[in-house]
C-alpha cells in the first residue's frame, strides 16, 4: 500500500531504471528512451551563434528587409557611379535653344532626354542621377555628426552618472523639446551664407540628443551587468571598463537608430534645401534643391517636382525598412 517501505523502494527502483545505460536490461518506467547517468545535463554539441549572426539568419528570410536593402544598395551604387553613367553633364544647358519663356518654358521628354529638361534646358535625368550623390553625402555626414556628438554626451552621462548625468540630460531634454525641423531651420538660418555644410551641421545638431539619450540608457543597463561588476571586482580602472566593456555592448541599439536617422536626415536636408537654406549653386544638383527650383512651375509642369520627390520618398522608405527590420531582429520584445 502507498506509504509503506516496500512501496517507496519500488518507486526508487523505477526512477533509477530511467537513468540506466541504454545497453542495460533496465528500461524506463514509462516506456521512454533510457538515458545514461553520464549523459545527464549535457548540451547538444555545436558552435555558439553571436547576436548579429542570429539576427542575420532572421533578416535574410525577411522580405521587408530584403526589399529595403535592395533600395539602399541601388541608391548607394547610383550615387557612386552617377557621374560616370549620367547621359549629360547636369550643369550643361543642352536644350537651352528650346526654352521659350512664353510658349515653352520647360522642354518635355524627347529622344536622348527621357524626362525632358528643366527651365534652364538642363537634362532632368542626369540631374536626378548626380543629385543622388549629394543627397547621400548630406545624409551620411549629418548622421555621423549626430552619432559622434550623441556618443560623447551619452557616454559621459552613462559612465559617470551623478551630477554629470543630470547636467547632460537636462541639456538633452531642452534640445528634444524643440521640434527637430524648426531647430534645424533656426541653426541653418544663423549662418551668413547658406551652403551644403550648413545643412549638414544643422541636421547633425538636431540628431545629437536622440543618440545621446539612447546610448545613455544602454550604458546604464550595462553598468550593473555581470561582466562589468566582475571587472570592477578585479580592480580594472573605469576607462577600460567604459570603452572595452560597456560602450561596445551598448552600441547595438545605436547602430539600428543610425539607420533610421539616416532616412530622417535625408528628408530634413531636402526640406532645408527646398526652403533655400541649402547649397545655392544649382550646378551641383540635390533633390531638395530641385524641389525648390521647380516650385514656380508646379502648376504647369509638375513633373519637375514629382521626380525628385519620388526619389526622396523611395530612398527614405528603403532606409526605414532596413532600420525597422534590424530593430525587430535584435530586440526580442518586438521580434515577429
Amino acid at each position: 500500500m502507498p506509504g509503506t517501505p516496500s512501496h517507496k523502494k519500488a518507486r526508487l527502483d523505477a526512477l533509477a531504471s530511467t537513468a540506466a545505460p541504454s545497453g542495460s536490461s533496465g528500461g524506463s518506467a514509462g516506456g521512454g528512451v533510457a538515458t545514461a547517468v553520464s549523459d545527464a545535463g549535457r548540451v547538444a554539441s555545436g558552435e555558439g551563434v553571436s547576436l548579429w549572426m542570429s539576427a542575420w539568419r532572421r533578416l535574410r528570410r525577411d522580405w521587408v528587409f530584403l526589399f529595403g536593402a535592395a533600395i539602399v544598395v541601388l541608391f548607394i551604387v547610383l550615387a557612386v557611379v552617377a557621374p560616370l553613367i549620367a547621359p549629360h553633364d547636369p550643369a550643361t544647358r543642352v536644350l537651352i535653344d528650346q526654352v521659350n519663356r512664353q510658349t515653352n518654358p520647360v522642354p518635355g521628354p524627347q529622344p536622348g532626354h527621357p524626362l525632358g529638361a528643366d527651365y534652364q534646358g538642363r537634362d532632368v535625368l542626369s540631374r536626378l542621377m548626380v543629385g543622388a550623390r549629394q543627397t547621400l553625402l548630406v545624409g551620411v555626414l549629418a548622421t555621423l555628426g549626430g552619432l559622434l556628438g550623441g556618443m560623447t554626451l551619452g557616454t559621459l552621462a552613462g559612465a559617470f552618472g551623478g551630477w554629470v548625468d543630470s547636467v547632460v540630460m537636462r541639456v538633452v531634454d531642452v534640445l528634444l523639446s524643440i521640434p527637430s525641423l524648426l531647430m534645424a531651420f533656426s541653426i541653418a538660418a544663423m549662418f551668413r551664407s547658406p551652403s551644403q555644410w550648413t545643412v549638414i551641421l544643422a541636421i547633425a545638431i538636431v540628431q545629437v540628443p536622440v543618440f545621446a539619450r539612447l546610448l545613455r540608457g544602454s550604458m546604464l543597463a550595462q553598468r550593473h551587468s555581470d561582466h562589468v561588476l566582475a571587472a570592477r571586482a578585479l580592480g580594472v580602472r573605469k576607462g577600460p571598463i567604459v570603452f572595452r566593456h560597456m560602450l561596445p555592448n551598448a552600441m547595438g541599439p545605436v547602430i539600428v537608430q543610425a539607420t533610421l536617422v539616416l532616412a530622417t536626415a535625408i528628408i530634413d536636408a531636402a526640406a532645408l534645401s527646398f526652403l533655400g537654406l541649402g547649397n545655392p549653386d544649382d550646378r551641383s544638383p540635390e533633390w531638395g534643391q530641385m524641389l525648390g527650383n521647380a516650385q514656380p512651375y508646379f502648376d504647369s509642369h509638375p513633373h519637375l517636382a514629382v521626380y525628385p520627390a519620388l526619389c526622396i520618398i523611395v530612398v527614405a522608405l528603403g532606409f526605414t525598412l532596413v532600420g525597422e527590420s534590424l530593430r525587430e531582429s535584435l530586440d526580442p520584445k518586438s521580434r515577429r
